[in-house]
């Protein structure tokens, strides 16, 4: 049974939402966030990677930038910016990519649950990211990034959402990469009280993306329950921010790969390798866009091919075993070109499958000796690898479209 609840939003002015709302704060590196923070002020970027705010050789951890990411957010809300509500609310979230959409509610989902594992995680979590978020988190006093949680489909929440949907926009506007964003406010008491007690029927929940946040937000809210030991689970920190959505709306996209080297093979001795656990078709000039589970494309130097993976090595039904990234990584990324780590290997670079097969054509051409293209995890994957209490391999999947950051402000205290 799921705890999920309203809560004291922190918002955008409507008149300025579409300046406001954000990309999340790890899709960019250092100098892109930098010049992207410079084109609106008022851009959530700004918060999310306060290092924005400094020399470009400013420590990037120092405690006087995660500072800065407190004083923005009170500087936001003190001029207006930013207006915190008065009820307790619920919100209906929908993003709408390519005519496609999805929606979810904006909600908050109890630490406790991620703790019993009614919250369910894929991937593990790094210290260093962690403390970033918890640092980030303390020095704001609030949640400013969603978790993006799946559930499944339950048809009366569905109706609801979509009657809610009937109601006016909190917010509408188009991103500037073609993203519709439409909000709507859940302040009714009867609408509040169908949404909670669907949820409570919910056995689990499943972390789509957002694990770092997930894991940095319990943490905070673990070291404020031992401050306020009074506190008897009601406290907002005992809660993290959330948007939830039914698992048949989602879309995730490949996460593909590319390596600098062959690891001293010869293409000819590589390919030969390769033909140990995998058939190779040679496609030359077409690009190989796998429409299957077990199919992957690889380019080398102006030539594309077609692997598929020999029926031996495809996992036996074990759910980790059988996805696409591990039967790559176990029997190709490993053993043959040496990339035993993919988290540290400063050799493998990953590319989300929302910039198509031609940037890894790209990147070949510029700095890379091979790219695989691969078929996206799907979310019943997901699902099956959480139940079963596993990890997948890092980098299994890539949401699209991503969830803003700074539309829904989760105040701790």
């Amino acid at each position: 049974m799921a705890e999920v609840r309203p809560f004291y939003g922190i918002r955008p002015r409507a008149d300025v939402a579409h300046r406001v709302a954000a990309l999340p704060y790890d899709v960019y590196s250092r100098e892109e966030a930098r010049a992207k923070a410079k084109e609106d002020e008022l851009s959530f970027l700004n918060i999310d990677r306060p290092e924005t705010q400094f020399a470009k050789d400013q420590d990037m951890y120092a405690d006087k930038v995660y500072q800065k990411a407190g004083e923005l957010l009170a500087m936001r809300i003190a001029d207006g910016t930013f207006v915190m509500e008065k009820e307790c609310c619920y919100y209906i979230y929908e993003l709408i990519m390519g005519g496609r959409s999805q929606t979810g509610i904006v909600a908050c989902a109890s630490i406790d649950d991620y703790l019993n594992n009614v919250i369910k995680k894929h991937e593990n979590t790094r210290e260093e990211k962690e403390l970033d978020r918890i640092r980030h988190v303390d020095a704001c006093d609030a949640q400013t990034g969603p978790i993006f949680l799946a559930y499944q489909k339950r048809a009366r929440l569905s109706a609801l959402v979509d009657r809610i949907k009937r109601e006016e926009k909190l917010y509408h506007f188009t991103s500037e990469d073609g993203i519709v964003h439409n909000v709507w406010r859940v302040a009714q008491k009867e609408w509040i009280s169908a949404i909670s007690e669907e949820f409570l029927a919910v056995e689990s929940i499943y972390i789509a993306d957002g694990h770092h946040r997930a894991a940095s937000a319990v943490k905070v809210g673990l070291k404020r329950r031992k401050q306020h030991r009074e506190d008897r689970g009601t406290g907002e920190f005992n809660y993290f921010l959330s948007v939830l959505f039914p698992e048949e709306e989602l879309m995730i996209l490949p996460y593909n790969r590319v390596v600098r080297d062959l690891n001293g093979w010869t293409r000819e001795e590589f390919l030969a390798r390769i033909l140990e656990n995998f058939y190779i078709s040679e496609r030359k000039k077409e690009a190989v866009i796998p429409k299957d589970k077990s199919h992957f494309g690889m380019y080398l130097k102006d030539c594309w091919y077609e692997l598929t993976a020999k029926p031996e090595i495809l996992g036996g039904g074990d759910p980790v075993k059988s996805l696409d990234v591990t039967i790559l990584q176990d029997y190709l990324l490993a053993p043959i070109l040496g990339i035993s780590d993919p988290c540290t290997d400063k050799r493998i670079d990953f590319i989300g499958g929302i910039r198509g097969v031609l940037e890894l054509e790209r990147r070949v051409e510029q700095d890379m000796a091979v790219a695989f293209s691969m078929y996206p995890t799907s979310i019943l994957e997901l699902f099956s690898v959480s139940d079963a209490g596993l990890l997948m391999p890092p980098k299994s999947t890539w949401f699209e479209p991503k969830l803003r950051s700074g539309l829904f402000i989760h105040k701790l205290s």
